[in-house]
């Protein structure tokens, strides 16, 4: 099952934001290094400000990208949705027959 599953892939809006976020990481250690080195502090800080937002931007978009794509189940997560449903084919086997239709129907499956 956990094979079967789509391959994850990177939206252009997940990409994009990753990226930006490694950039904003890298400008802010080379600004702390301009600080250290002994540049002033008041240009620094407006960088600094405006690096930060951005990386926000991108965290922004990351998050809400992330809540939109479809996850990928772990063969863990697998095992333990097995494990909780239990003996589904006995359940099913001694069901209604109105609720097992309205199981299958839910299902998408028809039988013939």
């Amino acid at each position: 099952m956990a094979d079967a599953q789509p391959v994850d892939q990177l939206t252009p809006v997940t990409a994009a934001a990753r990226a930006t976020i490694a950039a904003c990481d890298t400008k802010l250690a080379q600004y702390r290094s301009a600080l250290d080195a002994g540049v002033d502090p008041v240009v620094v800080t407006g960088w600094i400000i405006q690096t930060q937002a951005e990386r926000a931007r991108a965290e922004a978009d990351l998050q809400s990208t992330q809540r939109a794509e479809p996850r990928r189940m772990s063969r863990s997560q697998i095992a333990g949705l097995v494990r909780a449903l239990g003996d589904i084919v006995t359940v099913l086997r001694d069901a209604d027959p109105d609720d097992k239709a309205e199981v299958y129907r839910q299902l998408g499956l028809r039988l013939t």
